[in-house]
């Protein structure tokens, strides 16, 4: 199954698991990997670091938008970056690459592409405005954003840029694409462990930089939630999570700028979306570190 990453790593360490597991996972064609967010060349170095490290050169690495369409984005470090220095990677990377190299590859294999966004969508949303044939062209679309059934309230990469979030989930000028899933707070949330079982589980040698990585995020947080890796294991495990189809609707001003809220359709109207509702997290887990071994 080919797959394009778009991602924030760097700032929660889910990202990079997220990106260890698809380098793991016998049925991913890893095409590339797009960076997103402040100190988006610091990302796609974390991004090489962990490549290289499983032997995986091969996969090209381009760095994205920086900035929020409108505004100030939230996360303007890649905090993990200061702990790359013993692991070898791609140091230089041309700026501001990344949506046409997006743009090409799914026009080189129309109907095939899963994208997966595990960031802020800014990346994603400049894509689809550049060309706004593509969300049609992709196989699916899937992200790890919102939340939708549970206590009303900004997502993290849902708020970083709300004007690219209700890009992404609108129905405007651009095409939509065959399958838009989102994989929200409502069940990641349900898939956490605490650092000392992390340490303990983190074994496998695709791991051994994430580990480094995982130390300078325990000093602000001492438990992993596991809600980039999810996105990606419904990809090939879709039946991991149960589902709704509906419409969601994203806000764009304060104080709900990025908020994003799902409606069933009214009779007669298509659902545009399918957000997940509950997570299998123990056969999660189980998977997830099956694949990474």
């Amino acid at each position: 199954m080919k797959v394009l990453l778009d991602t924030d790593i760097g700032s929660d360490i889910d990202d990079a698991l997220a990106l260890a597991y698809l380098l793991c996972q016998p049925r991913c064609e890893l095409l590339g990997i797009t960076t997103v967010t402040g100190e988006a060349d610091r990302r796609a170095e974390m991004a090489s670091a962990i490549c290289r490290h499983a032997g995986r050169d091969d996969i090209p690495i381009h760095v994205g938008a920086t900035q929020a369409i409108l505004g100030d984005i939230l996360q303007k470090n890649a905090e993990q970056a200061r702990a790359l220095g013993r692991w070898p990677r791609q140091e230089r990377f041309a700026p501001g690459t990344a949506v046409e190299f997006l743009r090409q590859a799914i026009r080189r294999h129309p109907g095939e592409i899963t994208l997966l966004t595990i960031g802020p969508l800014t990346n994603i949303a400049l894509l689809f405005a550049v060309d706004p044939e593509v969300p049609a062209l992709l196989k699916q679309l899937v992200l790890m954003c919102g939340q939708f059934f549970t206590v009303m309230r900004g997502e993290w990469n849902a708020i970083n840029d709300p004007h690219a979030t209700a890009v992404v989930y609108s129905e405007g000028h651009q095409r939509r694409p065959p399958l838009h899933i989102s994989l929200g707070l409502d069940v990641t949330t349900q898939c956490t462990m605490p650092a000392e079982d992390c340490r303990r589980r983190f074994t496998a040698r695709v791991l051994e930089p994430v580990r480094d990585f995982a130390e300078v995020f325990f000093q602000r947080i001492p438990r992993i939630t596991f809600h980039d890796p999810l996105a990606a294991a419904c990809i090939f495990e879709p039946d991991l999570c149960r589902y709704e189809d509906g419409i969601v609707r994203v806000g764009t001003t304060a104080p709900t700028a990025g908020w994003t809220v799902f409606n069933r359709p009214p009779a007669g109207t298509a659902p545009l979306h399918r957000c997940a509702v509950s997570v299998d997290a123990p056969r999660f887990f189980e998977c997830f570190f099956d694949t990474v071994r």
